[in-house]
């Protein structure tokens, strides 16, 4: 082989540049045969590094984060805390709410609302006070990532209730349980009622609008929702004191003394809560206004 490349050389010189090419291809073959590996040109149009080695271009490698859309349900919770108003069967009240995930929040209000209301029931007159007194908590699901919403909570505190006194005028006939009585004109029946529901009681709310709007730049919105408070059935308690007489108004006697109409008077209270048995949940309709910070 060392021959052959002296002849070669020899036939390059004489007829000029025209076996160039055969000559690289004639030492790339000697190379090979002697294992003497040839480093790259010096003259390529390769980038080198202060070593001479070549330098590698830059690879830029896919980015793989995505950008939400602005308003969309995963996009980033830029608000904390917001606050509204409304207005409901369960009165006036007042909420805030905090997000928990980009489709969740937690919501506090506070409602109140009182109003008189007289009645009669069985012959006896209440001047009844009704008064809403409730604290609840909800947990706000958005499952299509916008205003609609399911809302299960707690009523953490129920004070709703209906207070009154009660009385009957002097000559009218009253009933307590099964037995007719009249009052008696020289010392009339008079005394006080109370109505009042389970003290915690879990609710389920359905709604459209969302106090913490996802969407950038959105502050206010308009909360609508409507379902049940699983407050049980009311229970009633009554105090009466006086004389009461025969329905003829004859044998009048106190009634504080009286074993027979004190049970006439728990009869009375439970017909009273017999009455009110289908009461066991209460409906719940509210509109608002909220604002984000």
């Amino acid at each position: 082989m060392p021959k052959l490349l002296v002849v070669t050389v020899f036939l390059c010189l004489s007829v000029g540049s025209l076996c160039s090419a055969q000559t690289s291809e004639r030492v790339a073959v000697a190379d090979a045969s002697t294992g003497i590996s040839k480093s790259p040109d010096t003259n390529s149009n390769q980038p080198a590094n202060s070593g001479g080695s070549p330098v590698a271009e830059p690879v830029v490698q896919p980015s793989n984060a995505q950008s939400h859309p602005v308003g969309s349900a995963s996009a980033p919770i830029t608000s904390r805390i917001a606050v509204g108003v409304k207005a409901g069967l369960l009165g006036f009240g007042v909420e805030a709410a905090t997000p928990l995930t980009a489709r969740t929040n937690l919501r506090f209000g506070f409602n109140a609302f009182s109003y008189g209301r007289n009645f009669t029931n069985d012959g006896i007159n209440y001047d009844a006070s009704v008064s809403f007194r409730s604290v609840e908590s909800h947990f706000d699901w958005f499952p299509f990532g916008g205003a609609f919403h399911l809302s299960p909570g707690l009523m953490i505190y129920n004070g709703n209730k209906i207070t009154g006194n009660a009385s009957v005028a002097g000559g009218q006939q009253f009933s307590l349980g099964d037995t007719d009585y009249m009052s008696d004109t020289a010392n009339p029946i008079s005394g006080n009622g109370k109505i009042a529901f389970n003290k915690v009681a879990p609710t389920f709310l359905v709604g459209w609008g969302n106090l913490l709007p996802r969407k950038e730049g959105k502050h206010f919105s308009v909360p609508f929702e409507l379902g049940v408070v699983f407050s049980g059935a009311p229970k009633s308690t009554l105090t009466l004191i006086g004389n009461a007489c025969n329905p003829d108004g004859t044998g009048c006697h106190d009634i504080s003394t009286d074993s027979t109409f004190q049970s006439n008077v728990v009869d009375q209270q439970n017909k009273l809560n017999s009455d009110m048995s289908a009461f066991k949940v209460y409906p719940v309709i509210s509109i608002g206004f909220g604002y984000k910070f």
